[in-house]
C-alpha cells in the first residue's frame, strides 16, 4: 500500500497555523463584504443617477452634489451636525465620572450599577418619547421647573432656538451609559501593581486619574470616540421620534434629510439621498481617520 501524503493534505499540514485563522473569519468578512462594502459602492454609484427606487436609473453626474451644495437645508443639517457631534462628545467624561464613581465598593452599588445602566438597555424611540414629554408644555416636568424659576414655560422643541439642544441632552442620557460601561469594563483591566506603585510614590487624585489611569484606558477611550461620532453624526431616531425635523426645518441633521428625500412622502428621490449618504459618509471617515492616526502615533510613541 502507498503511503504518499496527498500535496493538498502536505499544503494543509505546513500552513495550518497560517490559514486557520483565515477560515475563522471568512464568514464574517463575508458578511462584512455584502452588507457594508458593497451597499457602500453602491450608494455612491446611485448618488450619480436621477432615480425614484422602481424605474429606470438616468446618469446624471454630479448634479445631485451640485443641487446639495445649493440647498439651505442641506447647511441647516449640517450645522446641526456639527453641534450633535461637540456636545455629544461630553458623553466621554461623562461617561468615565460615571465609571469611576461605580468602580468603588460600597454598599448598595449594584443597585447604583442597574440605574445607570437603564438607558443603554432602553431603545432610542422610548428614550425619544420620554424625553418628548419632559419637555411637553403644561404638564412636562421640565416646563414645571423653567415656570417655577422664571415665571413662564420654555416649548423646547417647539423653539428654533432651543430644539437641537434638547434633543441632544436626550441622546446624551443613553451614550453617557454607553461610555459609562466602555470604561468600567477598562477599570476591571487596569494592572493593580502599577496603581499601588504609584500610590506608594505619593500620586493621588487627580494625578493619579491622569498618569496612570487614563493611559491604561486609551483603548476604551478610542471605542467610545469611534461610538460617539458615529452616534452624532447618524442621529436619525431621536429627530424622527421628538420633532421630524422641526419646527420648520431647525432640527434638521443628516440622515433625516437623507431619509425625507429618498424614502419619505416628499417623494423618493433615491439618487439625491445617496448623495447626502456619501456626504456624511465622508464625514465619518474624516474624524474616524483622525483617531485612527493618532492612535497609532501614540502606540508608536509608548
Amino acid at each position: 500500500m502507498s503511503n504518499a501524503v496527498s500535496p493538498s493534505s502536505s499544503f494543509w499540514k505546513k500552513n495550518q497555523q497560517k490559514l486557520a485563522p483565515w477560515l475563522f473569519l471568512a464568514p464574517g468578512m463575508l458578511m462584512f463584504v455584502i452588507y457594508v462594502l458593497v451597499p457602500i459602492f453602491q450608494s455612491i454609484w446611485i448618488s450619480f443617477h436621477d432615480w425614484d427606487g422602481l424605474g429606470e436609473q438616468v446618469w446624471i453626474g454630479f448634479d445631485n452634489y451640485v443641487e446639495l451644495l445649493d440647498d439651505d437645508t442641506f447647511y441647516v443639517a449640517l450645522k446641526n451636525n456639527l453641534i450633535w457631534l461637540v456636545l455629544y462628545l461630553l458623553s466621554i467624561p461623562a461617561g468615565l465620572a460615571a465609571a469611576l464613581f461605580l468602580n468603588q465598593t460600597v454598599t448598595g452599588i449594584r443597585l447604583y450599577k442597574s440605574l445607570f445602566f437603564f438607558p443603554f438597555v432602553i431603545s432610542q424611540v422610548v428614550v425619544g418619547l420620554m424625553f418628548t414629554w419632559f419637555y411637553a408644555p403644561d404638564f412636562g416636568l421640565f416646563s414645571k421647573l423653567t415656570e417655577w424659576l422664571t415665571g413662564e414655560q420654555i416649548a423646547v422643541l417647539a423653539d428654533e432656538r432651543f430644539v437641537t439642544y434638547g434633543i441632544i441632552v436626550a441622546g446624551l442620557w443613553p451614550q453617557t451609559a454607553y461610555c459609562m460601561i466602555l470604561y468600567l469594563t477598562g477599570l476591571n483591566n487596569i494592572n493593580p501593581e502599577q496603581v499601588e506603585a504609584a500610590r506608594m510614590d505619593g500620586a493621588k487624585g487627580v494625578k493619579l486619574l491622569w498618569n496612570i489611569i487614563l493611559p491604561q484606558l486609551g483603548p476604551a477611550t478610542f471605542i467610545a470616540m469611534v461610538v460617539t461620532v458615529i452616534g452624532s453624526l447618524r442621529s436619525f431616531d431621536l429627530v424622527s421620534v421628538m420633532t421630524a425635523g422641526g419646527p420648520y426645518g431647525s432640527s434638521q441633521v443628516l440622515s433625516y434629510f437623507m431619509y425625507e428625500q429618498a424614502l419619505s412622502e416628499y417623494g423618493f428621490r433615491m439618487g439625491y439621498g445617496a448623495a447626502i449618504a456619501v456626504v456624511l459618509f465622508l464625514i465619518m471617515m474624516i474624524f474616524i481617520s483622525l483617531f485612527i492616526v493618532r492612535m497609532l502615533r501614540q502606540e508608536r510613541n509608548a
